[in-house]
């Protein structure tokens, strides 16, 4: 993968501005990811696929879908000595370009290891992994100063009050803002102290499954409102059928359409989305262009092996963007849907250009390098 940078926020460098755009602690995973296949196995049954791919996941995904996106990224993790932590720490520091300054290997802790079988739009895990050996904010420490603090919030954890988040109570105090998402509720409680906890943040941006949820609603449109009163940004994704959007600070509401694309694997593409949108709203674009640009960048990640493998860079949106000029209409595409997404996007036009020829791309990071990806 190239490594030509392209700065998209370098018109607000400074001296008195952070060192860091973004900010992330969590878990991270080796990342086995399995696609092309018939169908899921059955009882005792073995199933050949036709990719494979390796990489970090977990909130690596997160991570490396900010830096690729031209965002100067920190992370915060803990890491194992064996040969899985190895690995991810050395992919996400020489090739990523992700800070690794606030992370720690600790010796004889296993690394976390995912397997994930992938199909279309679903896909499979089975997981192994430990409790991190210290708390996040022991190994943090105070956490550096970035512009923004990308984090999962959780149901039974107060942002300000449990120990292991009081490094995010001080991210903000520091001037971060904190741009939120929630994850899958197994225990089918949907605590809405959830809701409690956006006081603290400038954004939220869960998917429309999770928005009706933790809102009780019956739409994510209704959800989207809900969620509006308590957060300066409020993002429902909702999959094939797009993403809407309220910002409150500028007075805007937007909603976009997903683009027509086959999807391979839809692992990290709401890590793609989140780091897409906050990379918007720390330049300032207007909400229907962070969220169009948002929508663009999680399809083009669907379309690959997914997690930080298929995060795209703008190497690739450039591409994409060339091609959807001079595409030719046919029955999947047709004329009209692609006037319309050309108008959608035609702010591209104004960044695009200064987009280096060399610039960063999607990875293709395996442990053995000739493996399938």
């Amino acid at each position: 993968m190239t490594t030509t940078p392209y700065d998209p926020l370098a018109a607000l460098r400074g001296p008195d501005q952070p060192p860091f755009d973004v900010f992330l602690h969590g878990m991270v995973f080796l990342d086995i990811i399995f696609t092309g296949m018939a169908k899921m196995p059955g009882d005792g049954e073995e199933i050949w696929a036709e990719g494979m791919g390796s990489c970090p996941g977990g909130i690596a995904n997160l991570a490396v879908a900010a830096s690729r996106l031209g965002l100067r990224t920190t992370l915060g993790a803990a890491f194992g000595d064996d040969d899985y932590g190895e690995f991810c720490w050395r992919t996400l520091e020489q090739q990523e370009h992700v800070d690794l300054s606030s992370s720690r290997r600790y010796p004889g802790w296993h690394s976390p290891v995912t397997v994930s079988m992938a199909m279309g739009d679903d896909r499979s895990m089975v997981t192994h992994g430990h409790q991190a050996p210290e708390s996040a904010t022991a190994m943090i420490g105070r956490p550096p100063l970035a512009r923004a603090v990308l984090l999962d919030l959780k149901p039974d954890v107060p942002l300000t009050e449990d120990a292991e988040l009081t490094w995010a109570a001080q991210a903000r105090q520091a001037g971060s803002l904190l741009f939120a998402d929630v994850g899958f509720d197994q225990s089918g409680r949907w605590s809405t102290t959830v809701l409690d906890q956006l006081q603290h943040c400038h954004a939220f941006m869960p998917n429309a499954v999770e928005a009706m949820a933790y809102t009780r609603t019956d739409t994510p449109q209704d959800a989207l409102y809900v969620i509006a009163d308590h957060v300066p940004l409020a993002v429902v994704t909702d999959g094939a059928r797009g993403a809407l959007a309220i910002d409150s600070t500028s007075g805007e509401e937007a909603r976009v359409p997903s683009l027509r694309v086959r999807a391979i694997d839809a692992t990290g593409a709401g890590d793609v989305f989140g780091a897409a949108m906050t990379l918007g709203t720390l330049a300032g674009w207007p909400l229907e262009h962070r969220l169009a640009f948002s929508a663009l960048c999680s399809s083009l990640a669907v379309q690959q092996v997914g997690g930080s493998l298929a995060a795209p860079g703008w190497g690739d949106i450039a591409d994409w963007w060339h091609t959807m000029r001079t595409a030719t209409a046919d029955e999947q595409h047709p004329r009209a849907y692609l006037d319309s997404v050309r108008r959608r996007y035609a702010f591209l036009d104004d960044i695009v250009p200064h987009v280096p020829h060399g610039a960063v791309r999607r990875a293709a990071a395996t442990i053995a390098r000739l493996s399938d990806a």
